[in-house]
C-alpha cells in the first residue's frame, strides 16, 4: 500500500464525472487506503471541461496529479482524452468513451472537429480501451450509466475489490438506481477482460 495510485477522469458537464470521482474514492477508502481527490468544473454547465482526480494509497501527501504519472486516465469524451493526455503515465492505461460532444466553438464554425480522433488516439495511447460507452448504456435504457460504464472498464487497471466497488456505488446512488449501476459497472469491466473492446 505504500505507492500512490492515481487517477484521471476527464469529460465535459454533465457526463457524470464528479459522481464517477466519488465512487473511485468510495472504492479505495473502503479497501483501507488514504483517498485524496481535486475536481476542476471549469465552464461545466455550458458544456466546458471537468477534471477530477483521485489518488490513493497508506499516505497520500497531495489530491493534485503530476503530469505523466497517473496510473488510469478516464475520458467520457474522445476529444477530452487528447487534451489531457499529458497526465497519463508511459504504461499507464486509457479508457476513452468514443461519444463526441461537439463544442460550442465548433457548431458556431469558430472551430473544427478533427475527423481521425481515434486514430490520434490509438498513436497516443500505448495502452487505449476505446468503449462506446453510451450504445451499452442505451442497451441497459438508461444513458446516464455511461459513466459507470467506464468505472467498469478502468477498475480492470486497479487492484480494488468486487466488494470494495460494490460498496462504494451503494453509497453514492439512490438504493433504487443500485442494481442498475451494478449492471452498468459489469458491463464495463466485461467489455474490457473479454477483450472485446482491443487495448493496443
Amino acid at each position: 500500500m505504500s505507492k500512490t495510485t492515481s487517477i484521471v477522469l476527464v469529460g465535459v458537464g454533465g457526463q457524470g464525472i464528479l459522481l464517477a470521482s466519488q465512487i473511485i474514492a468510495r472504492a479505495a477508502i473502503a479497501s483501507g487506503h488514504d483517498v485524496k481527490t481535486n475536481e476542476v468544473h471549469g465552464m461545466a454547465q455550458r458544456g466546458g471541461s471537468v477534471v477530477a482526480q483521485v489518488r490513493y494509497g497508506e499516505h497520500v501527501y497531495s489530491p493534485l496529479v503530476p503530469e505523466g504519472t497517473a496510473q488510469v486516465l478516464a475520458s467520457m469524451e474522445r476529444i477530452e482524452a487528447l487534451r489531457f493526455a499529458g497526465y497519463l503515465a508511459p504504461d499507464g492505461l486509457a479508457v476513452v468513451s468514443s461519444q463526441a460532444i461537439i463544442p460550442v466553438t465548433v457548431s458556431s464554425g469558430q472551430a473544427a472537429y478533427p475527423a481521425d480522433v481515434e486514430d490520434r488516439l490509438r498513436a497516443t495511447f500505448t495502452r487505449l480501451a476505446w468503449i462506446d460507452a453510451i450504445g451499452v448504456a442505451e442497451k441497459l435504457c438508461d444513458s446516464r450509466v455511461a459513466n459507470v460504464i467506464i468505472l467498469g472498464a478502468l477498475s480492470t487497471a486497479l487492484p480494488l475489490s468486487r466488494e470494495c466497488w460494490s460498496e462504494a456505488i451503494a453509497q453514492c446512488v439512490k438504493p433504487a438506481y443500485r442494481e442498475l449501476n451494478m449492471r452498468a459497472f459489469e458491463e464495463g469491466k466485461t467489455l474490457v477482460e473479454s477483450a472485446r473492446t482491443s487495448i493496443a
